[in-house]
């Protein structure tokens, strides 16, 4: 990677992303794009997705030889609009795709564990595993994973992605996941002193620090090809926690936290069809995934940036 063009950049990933691999590649080999303009001050243009042409001229107008495409409607969302979710998920994925193709790009677009459904094994989700997801996020994903292996294989793009767990960030706000939970109860533990979650107790996802998984991605794209034997979607995940473990890690620093519970039947299905914790051995031995920040590591951390972001 030399010169990488991001869509979805001021999302929930991509608002972190792009700083970082300007950090490491120089901001002006960093473009940013999305449908509104954001917090950079490197190059930066207006670009829908769903629109390929306009796609198509700027990574082709800033010689970009890397795409990272983020763009997307995330599960909570997706189940609110989901003919909006297949627009944008699935044709900006294709455009993306088509791009790549046509100029010979290097490619990363994200997976989820919402790939997966109430019929794949919950404990130890291995890395080839049925996928029969029941929302039309999920939908999206295991479609994306197999558009990108085709593409390899059917044309040579260099395609590559992780599935991500639940993603804890201090600095963008959630944005529509079934797992936001575990970025808010943070942001009210430093306000209120309490939370009520929508998650109901005992109900353990995999769960992942931005700096994690901001890492990995970078990890991947640098990997030796030869290595990769799966390419797309590696499972990866660093914590598998309920609602109730993250209110105790919590009170480690603020001993007067409280949980409650108002259940979201609509998140709570979407929760329920979903693996408790999945296998990364494929990450591991292929490209060298480890994570470094457990629960209690993390939480240390975001209540610490929290706190002084929140003053």
């Amino acid at each position: 990677m030399k010169r990488i063009l991001v869509t979805g950049a001021f999302g929930q990933i991509g608002s972190e992303l792009i700083n970082k691999l300007s950090d490491i590649y120089g901001q002006d080999n960093v473009i940013a794009t999305d449908i509104k303009s954001g917090n950079y001050s490197g190059p930066f243009e207006k670009v829908d997705v769903t629109d390929g042409k306009r796609l198509y001229e700027v990574a082709k107008q800033y010689k970009v030889d890397t795409i990272m495409h983020l763009a997307a409607l995330l599960s909570a969302t997706a189940e609110k609009m989901p003919k909006r979710a297949w627009d944008i998920n699935m044709g900006g994925l294709i455009n993306a795709l088509e791009v790549a193709k046509e100029l010979d790009l290097q490619f990363f677009t994200p997976s989820s564990i919402g790939a997966f459904g109430p019929t794949t094994p919950k404990e130890h989700t291995p890395q080839d595993t049925i996928q029969r997801p029941t929302t039309m996020y999920g939908v999206n994903k295991v479609s994306g994973e197999l558009l990108c292996d085709y593409y390899y294989y059917r044309f040579g793009v260099d395609t590559r992605g992780v599935r991500f767990p639940g993603l804890i960030s201090y600095v963008t706000p959630p944005g529509g996941g079934t797992t936001d939970y575990a970025v808010e109860i943070y942001y009210e533990a430093i306000k209120q002193k309490s939370y009520t979650s929508y998650i109901k107790e005992g109900t353990y996802m995999d769960m992942m620090y931005m700096p994690d998984a901001l890492t990995a991605i970078i990890q991947l794209m640098e990997a030796n090809p030869d290595q990769l034997k799966h390419r797309n979607a590696f499972n990866i995940s660093a914590i598998s926690a309920a609602p109730e473990d993250f209110a105790k890690a919590i009170q480690v620093y603020i001993p007067e936290f409280t949980l409650e519970y108002d259940v979201d039947p609509v998140r709570q299905q979407i929760a329920d069809s979903w693996p408790n914790c999945i296998d990364s051995t494929a990450a591991q031995e292929e490209w060298g995934f480890k994570a470094q920040y457990d629960l209690q590591a993390m939480t240390k951390d975001m209540l610490e940036k929290l706190a002084a972001k929140l003053k």
